[in-house]
């Protein structure tokens, strides 16, 4: 390899990492959007028709996942729609048929709850904090874009 190559390996090897910092310091840095419209915040989930019949004959539906996260200030609204024909019951709460559930979350912890919608009939949510802190925010991102990827 010659002086030269080497030279331009090295430069571009700068830039690259140059680069990284940039993106690590918009990541930490820039705050995140909390999306002020409720809208924006709910985290929904649907219960489908014939779910409970589907059950019954021995499917082993997984129409929602086994823990669901949610996060402070961004995401904290839990919203779940039963358009099965049998009532539905999520914690303490009956659902009808063609009702909604709309459950907004004001302190971050780890909820189980009873949900006949559920194969295991339980469900968690995890509510985590804010992302206050700049590393708090890139990891935020990244588990998002995981997330939205995945």
């Amino acid at each position: 390899m010659t002086v030269r190559s080497r030279l331009a390996w090295r430069a571009l090897a700068a830039a690259g990492g140059v680069g990284a910092i940039a993106a690590l310091g918009w990541c930490g840095f820039t705050p995140i959007d909390r999306g002020q419209a409720n809208a924006a915040r709910e985290e929904i989930f649907e219960i489908p028709q014939g779910t409970w019949a589907r059950r019954m004959s021995g499917d082993k539906v997984g129409i929602l996942p086994d823990e669901i996260r949610l996060t402070l200030g961004i995401r904290d609204i839990l919203v779940l729609k039963n358009h099965d024909d049998v009532p539905q019951i999520f914690g303490p709460t009956l659902m009808m048929p063609g009702q909604s559930f709309r459950l907004p979350f004001a302190q971050a912890s780890e909820y189980q709850f009873a949900c006949t919608a559920h194969a295991s009939g339980q469900m968690s949510v995890i509510v985590e904090p804010y992302p206050a802190t700049p590393w708090a925010r890139v990891n935020w991102r990244v588990r998002e874009l995981i997330r939205e990827l995945g």
